[in-house]
């Protein structure tokens, strides 16, 4: 399920395009919304990636984001994106409610789909500016042909596909747009917000946490996954032999002899759809201490919900209501009562 796993890196099955950038293949210009003014000397600027860097001369105005994520930060510092990627949800413009919000009434994105890879042609017909894909799987030729169309924003260097900061994202999308003091604010405005939540419940701190999914059995999340940075950011800890049991990367399943890396003092469960009712069935999670105790707290199963939605997401727009929604559950969880739903 693509909502629930990060998809895999993506894979460029289309021959390199023959420059069709240049034109813009028949396509009318779509109108973004008027960009609000960058700050002063912020261009031109470099950033660097993990496959080269990107130099952007002046203020983009056609921005592709061929990441999953990147039109939150976009929308956020008043920036219309001419085209998005879909990851899950169906929605216009790949835009959930919180991002929708701040569109007004700027142009709706066209909606790129990654499912059988980046499409590259649709994409040269937008003639882009700037490509932005730091919540992305791009590979190495991926980059190639996409610096052929406009500077590309990729993954940072040393990240994990997939495994990106939200601190890190809104930050590197604000240079490239040419905002980074607005970009910065707004990351200070939401670790505020962490910063109380962490002093309203200093239970959190240091207690082991795990974000997981009924996934084909147990499906856990990397140190460097947005989720688990979550639980970081709120004061918990990770296990400390996490990464070591799934390897580089955002996430992997365990088997049933590795449950016992599921018994920590706080685990969140993602849905899949049919696999919470299973888990619950399940003999090795029954016998779960966090599961007998009542330290275990399920996303509901709708992935129309703001929660399912936001958690996954964990972006600057959408952490407010993850602030809102999953504290309190957390909060639940680590009680000591193991009565508490």
């Amino acid at each position: 399920m693509r909502s629930i796993l990060r998809p895999l890196a993506l894979l460029a099955a289309l021959p390199l395009l023959a420059l069709t950038a240049c034109g813009g293949g028949g396509q009318e210009d779509e109108a973004a919304r008027t960009q609000s003014s960058a700050d002063a000397g912020a261009f031109p600027v470099s950033i660097k990636n993990k496959f080269g860097t990107a130099e952007i001369k002046s203020a983009p105005q056609r921005i592709v984001v061929v990441g999953l994520i990147e039109q939150d930060a976009l929308l956020a510092l008043g920036v219309t994106p001419v085209a998005t990627t879909e990851w899950f949800g169906d929605k216009p413009g790949a835009l959930f409610p919180w991002a929708k919000a701040k569109l007004g009434d700027g142009a709706v994105p066209q909606v790129l789909k990654d499912k059988d890879g980046i499409q590259f042609e649709q994409i040269a017909a937008l003639r882009p500016d700037l490509i932005i894909g730091l919540y992305a799987g791009i590979t190495a030729a991926d980059y190639q042909k996409l610096t052929a169309l406009a500077p590309t924003v990729a993954q940072l260097p040393g990240s994990q596909d997939y495994g990106v900061a939200w601190q890190d994202v809104t930050r590197t999308v604000g240079q490239a747009v040419g905002k980074p003091k607005e970009a910065d604010e707004l990351v200070k405005g939401i670790e505020g917000r962490f910063e109380k939540v962490r002093a309203e419940h200093p239970e959190f701190k240091g207690k082991t946490a795990l974000m997981a999914s009924p996934y084909e059995g147990y499906f856990i999340y990397g140190s460097q996954d947005p989720r688990s940075r979550l639980l970081t950011d709120l004061g918990f800890v990770l296990p400390a032999d996490l990464d070591k049991a799934i390897g580089d990367k955002f996430g992997a399943n365990i088997s049933a002899e590795k449950a016992a890396l599921l018994d920590q003092q706080a685990i969140v469960w993602f849905p899949t759809k049919g696999g919470t009712a299973k888990l619950k069935e399940d003999k090795v999670y029954r016998a779960l201490n966090a599961r007998k105790q009542g330290r275990d707290v399920f996303i509901e199963e709708d992935y129309d919900s703001d929660l399912y939605g936001a958690t996954t997401f964990v972006s600057i727009l959408s952490l407010p209501i993850v602030l809102d929604q999953l504290v309190p559950q957390l909060a639940k969880a680590v009680d000591g009562d193991p009565t508490t739903t």
